[in-house]
């Protein structure tokens, strides 16, 4: 759903400074750090996390080599005439030829240095742009003579908001940002902000139950994740893949069971549940399987498959009508299975009769192996 990525800049200061940069970056689940060349080792032993280093060789351990600190990225060297025989370059090259994953890091020093990215965006997989005072403007011309090249562009920053305007710029925004603080707290504020970055909400409508009927026994989807949510979460699920149930989670405590807000009881293993942008079936979910968090004013967020079970139960068919589309789900027969109204309220579909109205989402398209297709598919 969300492809942003944060890195961490740990490669000054004291160690036992970086050292503490360098776990919260960990703990908070950062894609790479990025440290000096004799160090990948050090904060490959602190865990397991991808380490980028900085330099013009191999670099054992390395997961990405970054080219440009102490040369003519930085400025210590300077650029040549039409960037003929930079060094940069050429190191980025051969690397790659290797095999080796590589970054170009360039500071933005004027426009030349601006132009001088874009040429190593031109062959690197990431292309790591420092702004000397953070223009909007050179950000901007990367992204858009960039957007065409397989290379992911990630801006410095200093904290969550820069981070977030970084994201903002030219509405798709850059791939990443490079975190540079001692402030721990920034840390986790930036990680918020790339986990919720590119992520539109969902229009959520009121449809009218029509019907609430016993269908018998059946298997049915319990999808437990790693993430706890809250009242007004769960996911959406339905008997057609172009119009879903909020099925929210067990968050709430009720008289029959101990909340478990990890867990949405989801529907029978024939449902599809929406991942992203697309949709997949429930039966097919596994451990380490990404999902969708939807809440009740439709904003998401990722969350991650822990465990799925699916076992036999009886089972009821709710179907309810938006604006003469029939949108159905088969969901388990019991008091702890709930639905969200269209105050946002959780519904156990024990309590549910026709003339209720409850939250769906639709979209006009039909899907094929559940990805979006302009064809005419009719569910029923």
């Amino acid at each position: 759903m969300n492809n942003k990525i944060i890195w961490i800049k740990a490669d000054e200061g004291s160690w036992d400074e970086r050292k503490a940069i360098i776990t919260t970056g960990m703990e908070s689940g950062v894609d790479h750090i990025l440290v000096n060349a004799d160090e990948v080792k050090k904060v490959k032993e602190l865990g397991n996390v991808n380490v980028a280093a900085f330099s013009n060789k191999k670099v054992d351990g390395a997961d990405v080599i970054v080219i440009g600190k102490g040369g003519e990225g930085d400025g210590t060297k300077p650029l040549p005439p039409d960037y003929a025989g930079s060094l940069d370059i050429t190191t980025a090259l051969n690397l790659k030829e290797k095999g080796f994953k590589v970054a170009g890091y360039v500071v933005i020093h004027n426009k030349e240095y601006e132009k001088f990215a874009a040429e190593m965006g031109n062959v690197c997989d990431y292309l790591i742009t420092i702004g000397t005072d953070w223009q909007i403007i050179p950000l901007e011309n990367l992204i858009t003579g960039l957007q065409k090249k397989d290379v992911k562009l990630i801006s410095g920053v200093k904290d969550s908001e820069e981070a977030r305007l970084a994201f903002e710029t030219m509405e798709h925004g850059t791939d990443g940002v490079l975190l540079d603080t001692d402030d721990l707290s920034q840390i986790k504020k930036t990680v918020a902000v790339v986990e919720s970055a590119g992520t539109q909400s969902l229009q959520l409508q009121a449809a009218v139950v029509t019907k609430v009927e016993a269908v018998g026994m059946g298997d049915r989807v319990c999808v437990d994740t790693c993430n706890l949510m809250t009242k007004g979460e769960g996911m959406l699920v339905g008997s057609q893949s172009n119009g879903m149930f909020l099925v929210h989670s067990e968050s709430e405590e009720s008289p029959y069971v101990a909340a478990r807000p990890f867990r949405v009881n989801a529907g029978a293993v024939h449902a599809y549940v929406r991942v992203g942008e697309n949709t997949r079936y429930l039966s097919e979910l596994k451990s380490g399987d990404e999902v969708t968090i939807v809440n009740a004013s439709g904003v998401q967020r990722a969350g991650v498959v822990g465990r799925v079970k699916i076992e036999r139960r009886p089972l009821i068919l709710v179907e309810a009508d938006l604006n003469g589309k029939i949108i159905k789900n088969v969901l388990q027969n019991a008091e702890t299975i709930k639905l969200v109204t269209k105050d946002k309220q959780p519904i156990s579909v024990a309590e549910l009769k026709p003339g209720d109205e409850i939250l769906v989402y639709s979209e006009d398209v039909g899907r094929h192996f559940g990805m979006m297709i302009e064809e005419t598919i009719i569910e029923q």
